[in-house]
């Protein structure tokens, strides 16, 4: 058992909040997002993204692909407010965007988060590191090693696993640690079982040979390794990283999509800048 870190009441280990907050939540957020949707289609037109979103099957399953170029696409990652409050979903980062003449048009969940939202693992903010790399054993996804870390700095977009990450050269703008990696360096993890019987809906991203990087949820339930091939077969991508599974959330403004059926904690995004009023 465990406290709801919202009402401080005991509930079960499957749950990240108890049931009458999570209740409570998800009314308050179907009105949210309604009038947050309206609001979307009201703000004025901005300065293009090279962003591309699209809906694919492979081996039966249905998955979002967007493709981020790091040249052009502003990615960022967002955590906290300006008071220290999580953000915990896409709408209250857009919200904040706002007030800074920025318009979130991508989002995705961006990795493992404890209780109180924070990262699991190592994560850097526009070049200032907010929690420190983790290479402790546990159990859970994260700690399915090897683990890595994504990030973009001088030298673009990649994927590493966490024991590389202190011999990096190039210190990163961005980064955010999650479990387990799914490619690297085309060989698929090797605990990762064509076999496996987990299937659910899942997230994560992958850079191909050009230094793309490529965000993906599943809109079924896949395994891990059918995932990873999805990454290596169809998406060309050496390098891949699992961010999540059944928190994975995305939100795409061109689509009219704003996931927010769970709390979030790090969210990675593609923003640009709108025109002052």
């Amino acid at each position: 058992m465990k406290y709801c870190p919202q009402c401080g009441t005991h509930y079960g280990d499957r749950h990240r909040t108890c049931s009458g907050c999570h209740s409570r939540w998800r009314l308050a957020s179907r009105y949210a997002r309604c009038c947050f949707l309206v609001a979307l289609l009201s703000i004025p037109p901005a300065i293009a993204s090279a962003l591309e979103c699209s809906l694919i099957e492979f081996r039966d399953v249905r998955s979002t692909v967007c493709r981020v170029d790091i040249r052009t696409d502003r990615l960022q990652l967002f955590l906290s407010d300006p008071s220290g409050r999580p953000f915990n979903s896409f709408r209250k980062v857009a919200e904040s965007l706002t007030r800074r003449n920025e318009q979130l048009v991508f989002a995705m969940n961006a990795g493992m988060y404890r209780e109180d939202y924070s990262p699991v693992g190592l994560m850097v903010i526009d070049g200032h590191q907010v929690h420190r790399l983790n290479m402790a054993s546990g159990d859970g996804n994260f700690y399915l090693k090897p683990n890595g870390v994504f990030i973009v700095s001088d030298s673009g977009a990649h994927i590493i696993e966490s024991s590389a990450y202190r011999s990096l050269q190039s210190p990163p703008m961005l980064a955010t640690q999650s479990g387990p990696l799914l490619l690297y360096d085309g060989q698929l993890n090797s605990h990762i079982s064509p076999q496996g019987t987990s299937r659910l809906i899942r997230n994560g991203v992958g850079i191909t040979g050009t230094g793309e990087a490529v965000f993906v949820i599943s809109e079924d339930p896949v395994n891990f390794y059918d995932f990873a091939v999805l990454f290596r077969d169809r998406l060309h991508c050496p390098n891949a990283l699992y961010l999540d599974g059944n928190v994975s959330s995305l939100y795409v403004r061109s689509l009219g999509r704003a996931d927010e059926h769970v709390l979030l904690g790090p969210i990675i995004g593609v923003t640009i800048t709108t025109p002052s009023p």
